[in-house]
């Protein structure tokens, strides 16, 4: 008897990874110091370009389900001695770097990097381009929470070169909105859109979450034909992670109030039917993009990749990553900054450096990393192909892998060929459990495994 989709929902709902690296963050050093940065720094990479990134902490106010490294302040003035920081820590990094080595890609994230007012939002950026060589044709991409956004933040955007906008919009329904401290009507949303079409930003990017306290089924298809109604030109659509072990604010988001598996199950189809109706491309995992979308042209290419931004077509590109906890990748090294904003201002203050952890990349963690993202960009591949790019045979290598994948082809996950591995439409939901076959790093640390979100 064939499960249904639901069995299989409970059956693989277990801690995972995201795969935006391997080795996954959890296995970073602390042993990995500034020195091994330097090191990685000044390799020769003159023929890979460079992609940048600013972690901006700071947010008005917390929202409850949030993941990520951020400060909830109205206080404006800390943002001054961390400007401070991020211009020191650029100008260190860029001593080691070639100046002709150029910027391709360009992010700023956080927190809120809009909570910078557009002085400041100017100012960062004429620090960026002081110290590294940004590309005339450079995607330059910001994340905004619509609340207590300007016109005049978007202008000062768009004046900087900024040429594509992300906005959390994560639920319309105001029951949702009030459980997670998140309140922004549609008309909110609305304006912000207008304003940034009006502008000419090139990419318009919302950010829903599925499994938000009090989310049903019916109130989320509502906020997903209104969504598509704004025709954005990418959606992200993240499952909501639980980790209240990790973000203490979590326990303020009541678990009784979580959709159960079967909601969870129904409210991702809603996702995909009506994202698909109104001609969205699944690109894999959460990430949607109109037909046209030069991520959906990558993913057909199969040049798609991903890294601690989602999915990128800068595959070929270092990241250089600025601020508290933020993770720079090179080739074959992963480094985050201090996590903590006293001692991230004070060690860049004092050494232009804040390396926290980080890992230099053997070359089977390069092999396994390039093993999981194929699947989880290509949706499939293809044996041979990859045993020539890395002189290996395939089905040797990787034997226990593919054994490890044997009961998700049972189950209908993947079809595994004598020449290839093919995710089907059924898997798509189980990308994480399809990666974790390769994770040599999951079966030798099971007994001490970090607590990663659950994967469906």
């Amino acid at each position: 008897m064939t499960a249904t989709t639901l069995e299989l929902l409970q059956k693989y709902s277990v801690p995972g990874p995201r795969y935006t690296s391997y080795p996954t963050a959890p296995y970073f050093s602390k042993a990995f110091g500034e020195a091994d940065w330097l090191d990685a720094l000044n390799a020769p990479a003159a023929d890979r370009g460079l992609s940048l990134y600013a972690h901006i902490p700071f947010c008005d106010s917390l929202c409850y389900y949030c993941g990520c490294n951020m400060v909830a302040t109205r206080d404006y003035r800390k943002t001054q001695p961390y400007l401070a920081a991020l211009d020191r820590e650029m100008a260190r990094t860029a001593e080691h770097v070639d100046p002709a080595r150029l910027v391709h890609q360009l992010h700023w994230g956080g927190g809120t990097p809009t909570y910078l007012n557009p002085d400041d939002i100017r100012r960062l950026m004429a620090m960026m381009r002081t110290h590294f060589k940004v590309a005339d044709d450079a995607e330059i991409s910001c994340e905004a929470d619509p609340r207590e956004l300007t016109r005049a933040h978007l202008e000062a955007l768009r004046e900087s070169g900024f040429n594509r906008i992300s906005f959390g919009v994560q639920d319309m329904d105001p029951a949702v909105q009030q459980a997670v401290n998140r309140i922004q009507p549609e008309a909110l949303i609305q304006q912000v859109i207008d304003w940034s079409r009006e502008l000419g930003f090139a990419s318009i990017n919302l950010d829903l979450i599925v499994g938000l306290p009090k989310q049903t089924v019916s109130s989320f298809r509502r906020t997903l034909e209104r969504v598509t109604q704004w025709s954005p030109d990418r959606l992200a659509v993240f499952s909501y992670a639980h980790v209240p072990w990790l973000k203490k604010h979590q326990n303020l988001i009541r678990e009784a109030e979580l959709p159960d598996a079967a909601t969870r199950l129904d409210l991702q189809q809603a996702v995909n039917e009506i994202l698909g109706t109104a001609g969205y491309v699944n690109i894999g995992l959460d990430h949607f993009a109109r037909p046209e979308d030069e991520l959906v042209r990558a993913q057909q290419n199969k040049t798609l990749w991903r890294n601690f931004q989602g999915y990128t077509t800068h595959k070929d590109c270092d990241i250089l990553a600025f601020g508290v906890s933020s993770i720079s990748q090179t080739a074959d090294v992963y480094m985050q900054n201090d996590k903590s904003l006293k001692r991230y201002e004070d060690r860049i203050a004092r050494d232009g450096f804040a390396v926290e952890r980080g890992v230099k990349l053997s070359r089977d963690d390069q092999i396994r990393r390039d093993a999981i993202t194929r699947v989880m960009c290509d949706l499939e591949l293809d044996f041979a192909a990859f045993g020539r790019e890395w002189d290996i045979v395939f089905s040797d290598y990787f034997a226990e892998p593919l054994a490890d994948l044997r009961p998700l082809a049972d189950d209908g996950l993947v079809e595994i060929e004598a020449e290839r591995i093919r995710v089907t439409p059924r898997g798509r939901l189980f990308l994480r459990n399809i990666g974790m076959c390769f994770d040599r790093y999951l079966k030798e640390a099971a007994s001490q495994q970090p607590r990663y979100s659950r994967t469906a």
